[in-house]
């Protein structure tokens, strides 16, 4: 068997309103209990797991890879939503979108400020 990542795990000082955002934004099915976790499951096989946290959230940056159709539709609930997001990983361009590699991608941040990110090609690709 090749390694694979399985899941990973996602602090929110509210699990719900966070699994509800990544799903409504992403796309994905609606967030499935599962002990102290609200999971995520995405299209290859690994999951969100998010759970709530009593102290500090400690923000992540989440990368999914989507093709042009899934970008344009998550972009469209970005914007429609009012959703700051930007270029680069550094919020330096605000309301712009890169194409590295021939691609597209923008970055935005969760209720937490986790940092989130669509490209439609992968870095170096």
């Amino acid at each position: 068997m090749s390694v694979q990542l399985n899941h990973t795990i996602v602090e929110a000082t509210d699990r719900r309103a966070t699994a509800t955002f990544f799903a409504e934004i992403l796309g994905l099915p609606e967030p499935k209990p599962y002990g102290p976790f609200l999971v995520l499951q995405t299209d290859n096989e690994v999951s969100l797991d998010v759970v709530e946290v009593d102290g500090p959230v400690h923000p992540q940056h989440y990368a999914f890879l989507v093709s042009e159709d899934e970008f344009d539709r998550i972009f469209e609930r970005i914007t429609s939503r009012g959703l700051e997001y930007w270029a680069d990983p550094f919020r330096r361009q605000a309301g712009e979108i890169n194409h590295n590699d021939g691609g597209r991608g923008v970055y935005w941040a969760s209720p937490d400020n986790h940092q989130l990110e669509i490209i439609t090609r992968p870095y170096g690709g």
